[in-house]
């Protein structure tokens, strides 16, 4: 799923799982909820080639396609507006 432009996309897979668990723990401390809402918010964005890559090359995770684009972008914005709603100060 990851890009062939970026090196070694198993550490890239792990970087951002540890990103996303550390994001989970900072929505759940009101003093980096907001913070962690941003940095959450910008992990999307940043993700984001990853998920057009397995769309436009009919990668398959765990045996199932990956989310179509037509469906995987406005998802993305879903997510994008639902953070920054639920994390704002």
């Amino acid at each position: 799923m990851v890009p062939a432009v970026f090196p070694r996309p198993m550490m890239l897979i792990y970087l951002t799982g540890v990103l996303e668990f550390m994001g989970a723990v900072g929505l759940l401390l009101p003093r980096f909820r907001s913070l962690a809402g941003i940095c959450l918010i910008a992990l999307l964005i940043a993700m984001f080639p990853a998920n057009v890559n397995a769309a436009l090359k009919s990668t398959t995770l765990a045996g199932k396609p990956a989310t179509p684009l037509w469906l995987r972008a406005p998802m993305q914005v879903l997510f994008i507006g639902l953070l920054r709603w639920s994390t704002r100060p």
